[in-house]
């Protein structure tokens, strides 16, 4: 099969068991609440038939040499990153925002390569379960949602200190069949539209970590598991509707003493390797960065500009000082990723890695300039997107012709216009999506502060001591 419409995806989707809890309640995945979220899964099915995407947006697996999602493939060489990360970019500008889809492809491409390194060093079957694995998943175009932050508890403590042992997901049981696993994973993003949970360690394992020193992938609606759900999206409109109208959704994934069998477990106990996987899941989660957020940034300045122009002054010289700043971030971030792209390194496994260093300049730039660009856009839209009256206003007999009349600003510029952009406006800077969108946008992929510890521990900083000590003239 390879490649499935958005049609066959959902219909996939509303067969699975019922395990999301939301609102006090547990709900099917075809709850209208859902359906921001999941027409923004849709679309990245939907846009495979996209022409401006054609080069991009699909690969040949090297499984089977036949086509798949480029979110679904495993990187092969320098030009597949190079691929994924325009992919990336392009459909998050045209979705107007995260396409909540590269998280699960880009645990499963860390998976393709510590599985093979940990059966290297072990004598272990870790890599052939995986390739098994991957063969199905590209062959039905799944949708991944990777776990990986644990709640963590008290953050001073690795996961065998804690009080409660439970605060990272461990294995609890070991049986010639499988292994019963118990624990919570957060913030997952997608995970009530993903086929699949993919599990994965969240930091650095020692030997008494063993236990916590596990990954596996289950069906999302697997009989352990339990999703507590939240979705946030833009505000309903009742009359100016919008082209497009997608939302986010994350969830606490619960696993209650859920049982995985030996085939869909990828690491049990060898804690050097779960360090391994964890640090490479968030290296290429943070290369897929350099492509969605450069496609924020975009959008950002696109406001930005729309702003300027109705307000009449986009041709004031700080106007056009702060659009430069922000052209400067998004293609900096972006060119991170290409640089990361090109530099790439090959696993045992045949998978290219990111570079480690580039994909973390990059998303740290991303991360630390992220609220600037927010402040950008409200600098320049004004304070009307917080005040703005409700939509109703601007239709009601009583008080439209006054709406109407007091929106106008720049001649030649409709009132309906001006509506819609301080209405949309409005949404970017002021909604719970907004609020949800920018700490998503801080922390997502690892923070600022986890970016900078990479940076330092990926660069050679005595190598530059010694080049300046022969400059003074410092014997080593």
């Amino acid at each position: 099969m390879g490649i499935v419409t958005s049609e066959e995806y959902r219909e996939r989707l509303f067969k699975m068991r019922n395990n999301i809890h939301m609102g006090g309640e547990v709900i099917s995945r075809d709850d209208s609440r859902l359906k921001p979220a999941l027409d923004l899964l849709s679309f990245t099915f939907d846009k495979v038939e996209d022409p401006t995407l054609k080069n991009v947006i699909t690969a040949t697996s090297h499984l089977d040499g036949e086509k798949v999602h480029r979110l679904n493939h495993i990187h092969q060489s320098s030009d597949d990153l190079l691929k994924k990360q325009e992919c990336t970019r392009l459909l998050c500008q045209k979705a107007g925002g995260c396409i909540q889809r590269c998280m699960g492809i880009d645990a499963l491409n860390a998976v393709s390569v510590v599985t093979k390194d940990c059966d290297d060093v072990f004598g272990t079957e870790y890599h052939s379960r995986f390739i098994e694995y991957m063969k199905n998943f590209q062959k039905n175009d799944l949708v991944g949602n990777c776990a990986q932050s644990d709640v963590k508890g008290d953050r001073s403590k690795r996961p065998f200190e804690q009080s409660d042992p439970d605060l990272y997901l461990r294995v609890i049981e070991k049986k010639k069949d499988g292994i019963v696993v118990r624990g919570c994973k957060a913030h997952n993003s997608n995970a009530p539209f993903s086929d699949e949970i993919v599990v994965v360690p969240t930091r650095l394992m020692t030997e008494q970590d063993a236990d916590w020193s596990v990954a596996f992938a289950v069906p999302a609606d697997h009989p352990g598991v339990k999703q507590v759900v939240r979705i946030t999206a833009p505000r309903e409109r009742e009359h100016l509707k919008m082209e497009q109208h997608f939302g986010v959704a994350d969830s606490m994934t619960v696993f209650d003493d859920a049982f995985v069998p030996w085939e869909r477990v990828f690491l049990c106990g060898e804690y050097y390797f779960a360090s391994m996987l964890a640090m490479l899941f968030a290296t290429f989660h943070r290369h897929s960065y350099t492509g969605c957020k450069p496609a924020i940034t975009d959008l950002l300045m696109g406001a930005t500009a729309l702003s300027a122009e109705y307000n009449g002054v986009e041709e004031a010289s700080h106007i056009k000082d702060k659009l430069s700043d922000l052209i400067a971030t998004g293609e900096l971030v972006y060119a991170a990723g290409i640089a990361a792209s090109v530099k790439a390194t090959m696993a045992n496994s045949g998978t290219y890695i990111p570079n480690i260093l580039y994909t973390n300049v990059g998303r740290y730039h991303a991360g630390i300039n992220l609220y600037h660009e927010y402040e950008t856009v409200a600098d320049v839209a004004g304070g009307l997107p917080a005040t703005l009256p409700y939509e109703d206003e601007f239709f009601a007999s009583e008080t439209k012709e006054f709406m109407e009349k007091y929106i106008m600003r720049k001649d030649g510029i409709s009132a309906e216009n001006q509506h819609r952009l301080f209405r949309a406006l409005s949404d970017v800077l002021c909604s719970s999506f907004a609020g949800v969108s920018q700490v998503g946008g801080l922390h997502g992929g690892g923070s600022p502060i986890m970016e900078k510890i990479a940076i330092r521990n990926n660069y050679d900083i005595d190598s530059r001591k010694r080049m300046f000590k022969k400059h003074c003239g410092i014997e080593d």
